[in-house]
């Protein structure tokens, strides 16, 4: 079981247009044994590949000897495929993550590190993909270990055009490190829910969320859409002020579910907050 907890996906980047899968298969099979192989092909980009092993061991091994590796007269970039739950055990929690929005669907990995690389040493680098279809779910997380490098591509960054968007930076909600639970086991303590766990809560049609915890001079209207538009295109806010809390309307089921995932028991303003779904009128 204690294989399960670390990565077996690599992506591959920068390979040659004329690759195929069973070529990729065939020369990172030499290493370790290949499970599946995918290529993603979008027009006018070099197409990028997903490699998963039967083994984090055969994956890391594959890393080690295949990155910056030429094939075809091109330097492969081979990194950990960073999918929403299966991220190496990097221990980043004391360092300054960032949110990246509004990315564009063929922004690589290796771009976005690139296009924030100048401002200090990044620790870590993540698209958020679908975990089905490996798309871009269109938003990204850098973490650096400095905050005043931090703070600077915040400032600089945003509203910066990157591929074919104007990007958005903000501080990432994180959530708070954890109190120790005296007498629980660490797989006792409350986890935070999956995207799929928060989607099947509510109806196919709903796409409020609720979001509470605010004192009334901390919760504005202009907080609830810089916290949330990160997950997608949001229709309408809706503040209690009095009551601390607010109902902020999505475009889609989908990104109301990713807002309720990634922010529910994070700290917004100083504040933990709470976020589930709201009813579907709006409140």
């Amino acid at each position: 079981m204690g294989d399960e907890s670390h990565p077996k996906t690599l992506y591959v980047g920068n390979l040659d247009a004329s690759v195929t899968e069973v070529f990729i298969c065939t020369l990172f099979g030499q290493i370790g044994e290949v499970k599946g192989c995918k290529i993603i092909r979008e027009p006018g980009n070099d197409p990028y590949a997903f490699l998963e092993f039967t083994s984090h061991t055969a994956a890391a091994t594959a890393l080690a000897a295949m990155n910056k590796r030429v094939v075809l007269d091109k330097e492969m970039k081979v990194n950990w495929a960073t999918s929403p739950g299966n991220q190496p055990k990097t221990d980043t929690s004391n360092h300054h993550h960032i949110f990246v929005g509004d990315l564009s669907p063929e922004i690589e990995t290796h771009i976005l590190r690139d296009a924030f690389a100048p401002f200090g040493e990044i620790s870590n680098c993540r698209i958020v993909r679908d975990p089905q279809t490996l798309k871009s779910k269109g938003y990204a997380f850098v973490s650096f270990v400095k905050k005043a490098d931090a703070e600077a591509a915040i400032q600089a960054m945003n509203g910066q055009w990157l591929g074919s968007r104007s990007i958005r930076t903000n501080w990432s909600t994180r959530k708070p490190p954890s109190k120790p639970n005296e007498g629980a086991p660490s797989s006792k303590r409350a986890k935070q829910p999956t995207f799929d766990e928060v989607y099947n809560q509510s109806s196919p049609t709903n796409t409020t969320v609720y979001c509470g915890g605010f004192t009334s001079n901390v919760i504005t209207e202009d907080l609830m859409q810089n916290t949330f538009s990160q997950f997608g295109q949001i229709q309408d806010v809706r503040v209690f002020r009095d009551k601390g809390y607010a109902f902020i309307r999505f475009t889609t089921k989908e990104a109301a579910a990713h807002a309720i995932e990634a922010t529910h028991n994070t700290e917004i303003s100083g504040h933990i907050v709470k976020c589930f779904w709201g009813k579907e009128n709006g409140g």
